[in-house]
């Protein structure tokens, strides 16, 4: 493979509610990316060992990454090197010991990207290491930091076209894209002690200057193309410590413990879950699966993504159908996704006991007379990225597993009988699909001009129900209605289940 172009990543931090947390974030050089952490895991032969994942700018700096200090100071305009990480301190000026003392508002520090940018583009093309019409840039923000980002990308007086043209890529930790909701409401707007009105959604519609009167909040309005925007998304409220303990339970349990998983990510955009909290000892950036997402959806060179087509959903025996008359059925569709060697991380996870699972009622799917809907809701199950630099020398294909399982539920008012039938863990469909990819044998130039892996062979198991394997390839499978390739995975059981597994890869650099 041609080497996929690597350049400087802007990191934009998020929100620092006080004085004393503004003062604190101004004293430390990398600003929350320093943060690792440790934990326990059991091995295979039953003892238990400490995992650590270093902390964000580490796997960055091994990854061939450097930072941009020198002897105690920043450079500011000397030449640096194209693979520099760079902390956008927008905070400082808030700083009476750096700066004014004046928090600075969302604009002000979408504006002082734009102007980072541009100075980061002439220290990397100063001695000549890049010619300025090659050179990009990779942002990445956590939470707050993520609004800064779309600010400078869809308000045009919040900074530079030229900068703009320049973002490559966009990755986001837990940023609130839809706003923060406390208690079932949006953060009043009127609420302007430690500037929390930035999280309500009219402010928001104002300084991202969304144009669509019809679109949300959480739409990037045409200003920057969502492919390559990507949202991480937390999904453990309980480890997340700040106020006492009283965040998370104002966010509630389908959260991060500050930011609602409905409401971390953008329209349009791919998009991983993470069993991880806001921030914290278990937070979503100082994580291995933070790291896996980010250093594959920058670098890596194939995307994956993952849809179920419904063909048949059982419903129970008659008789056991007569307990449900009155009632609503719906279904949870569970799905994790990790690659060859992950031991300690999934690439996304999104399961009922995370509170993160897929949701979809019956009547999303299916007519009254059981027949399938031309516009059924079949669930997107995930958005992954891969890398072919990854594969072990001496094994050319690409290998990673998808953990499926839909169940089916039912819900009444309260005065509604139980289902006394209904077994509690009961699935229609589990199993793990391990998937084989092995490139053309002359994966170069000629497979990334054509964009495309028509010429792939694809191979996968059934591992929980058999070993049984099949192959095919792109080339041999279906396309969508929109003409895309894709390959299809047939699943069913004796229960009646009936789907199929699209997976459509393309390449992605």
């Amino acid at each position: 493979m041609a080497d996929i172009p690597r350049y400087p990543i802007l990191y934009v931090r998020g929100y620092a509610m006080t004085k004393a947390e503004i003062t604190e974030t101004t004293s430390t050089p990398y600003m929350g990316l320093e943060s690792g952490s440790t934990k326990a895991r059991q091995a295979w032969d039953g003892t238990v060992r400490k995992v650590f994942f270093e902390s964000l700018i580490v796997r960055l700096l091994k990854q061939g990454y450097s930072d941009i200090y020198r002897d105690g100071l920043q450079i500011e305009s000397g030449p640096i090197p194209r693979q520099s990480i760079v902390i956008h301190r927008y905070y400082d000026v808030a700083d009476p010991d750096f700066g004014s003392g004046k928090v600075p508002t969302i604009i002000d520090a979408a504006k002082g990207l734009s102007d980072l940018i541009l100075r980061v583009r002439d220290q990397v093309c100063l001695d000549g290491q890049m010619k300025p019409e090659d050179f990009r840039v990779y942002l990445m923000a956590h939470s707050m930091g993520g609004l800064v980002c779309r600010c400078f990308l869809q308000n045009g007086a919040a900074g530079s076209d030229a900068a703009r043209r320049l973002v490559d890529k966009v990755f986001t930790f837990a940023t609130p894209h839809n706003g923060i909701e406390m208690a079932g409401m949006n953060v009043p707007g009127f609420f302007g002690l430690w500037d929390m009105n930035n999280f309500n959604r009219d402010v928001m519609r104002k300084y991202l200057d969304i144009q669509d009167k019809n679109a949300g909040v959480n739409s990037l309005d045409g200003k920057f193309d969502p492919s390559r925007f990507f949202c991480l998304v937390g999904t453990n409220s309980k480890d997340y410590d700040v106020a006492l303990g009283a965040s998370r339970l104002l966010a509630g349990e389908l959260s991060d413990g500050l930011v609602r998983i409905e409401n971390a990510y953008v329209t349009g955009a791919p998009r991983a879950h993470v069993h991880r909290s806001h921030s914290g000892p278990f937070g979503i950036v100082n994580s291995e699966e933070g790291f896996q997402n980010l250093s594959r959806f920058l670098f890596g060179d194939i995307s994956v993504n993952g849809v179920l087509e419904i063909g048949n959903l059982p419903l129970p025996p008659v008789d056991r159908l007569q307990k449900l008359l009155g009632t609503k059925v719906g279904y949870y569709f569970e799905v994790a996704v990790a690659t060859r060697g992950a031991l300690d991380f999934d690439l996304t996870r999104r399961t009922v006991a995370n509170n993160s699972a897929i949701l979809r009622s019956r009547s999303e799917l299916f007519a009254d007379d059981g027949t399938l809907k031309a516009d059924a809701r079949h669930p997107h199950l995930f958005s992954t990225f891969l890398d072919l630099s990854k594969r072990p020398a001496e094994r050319p294909e690409m290998m990673f597993t998808i953990q499926l399982a839909v169940s089916m539920i039912t819900y009444t008012g309260e005065e509604a009988p139980r289902d006394d039938h209904y077994v509690p863990g009961e699935y229609l469909f589990r199993d793990t699909v391990v998937i084989s990819a092995i490139p053309p044998a002359d994966t170069t130039e000629s497979w990334q001009k054509d964009d495309t892996t028509a010429s792939w062979q694809i191979s996968f198991v059934l591992a929980d129900s058999g070993w049984s394997s099949a192959a095919t390839t792109l080339a041999e499978g279906k396309k969508d209605e929109q003409g895309q390739p894709y390959v299809a995975i047939p699943l069913e059981n004796a229960k009646g289940f009936k789907a199929v597994l699209r997976l459509y890869g393309s390449h992605w650099v």
